[in-house]
């Protein structure tokens, strides 16, 4: 299925509300190693619509690993876990930003969504350091 095209009205109201970083990771867009895009919370093939209310700003990363899905196991308990949805969710509410980088959950939704889009990865984190040090990353609270 190929991608819908995102009036660039649209794509500029999608990175304003989103403070030009991932609403997943929260890297900001300027940061290198990470390009971002708008990105379908729930993707076009599960009948998502290309409206305000279901696009998010995502680094390139976290949008080829979240792909289409929706939910995937969370590796706690072994269950089907929905993802998180930062059009319904609130970030502080699943993931706490410790003083190392390290990104920790704080739920079920967050163990797996941490997991799924490897939000820890080393490289990632080393960046996330970075820009703390700098007073660049701010996550929502």
């Amino acid at each position: 299925m190929s991608a819908t095209y995102i009036p660039a009205r649209l794509r500029r109201a999608v990175i304003s509300r989103a403070l030009q970083c991932c609403e997943n990771c929260w890297t900001p867009d300027d940061a290198p190693l990470v390009a971002h895009e708008v990105d379908h919370v729930i993707a076009e093939r599960h009948k998502g619509k290309t409206e305000l209310a279901n696009l998010a700003y995502a680094c390139f990363r976290c949008n080829r690993l979240k792909g289409s899905d929706l939910s995937s196991i969370d590796p706690q308990t072994g269950t089907i876990t929905r993802l998180y949805n930062p059009r319904t969710d609130r970030w502080i509410e699943h993931f706490r930003l410790l003083t190392d980088a390290a990104i920790v959950a704080q739920s079920a939704i967050g163990r797996t969504t941490l997991d799924f889009l490897d939000m820890n990865d080393p490289e990632l984190r080393g960046l996330r350091g970075v820009l703390m040090q700098q007073g660049r990353y701010a996550p929502p609270s």
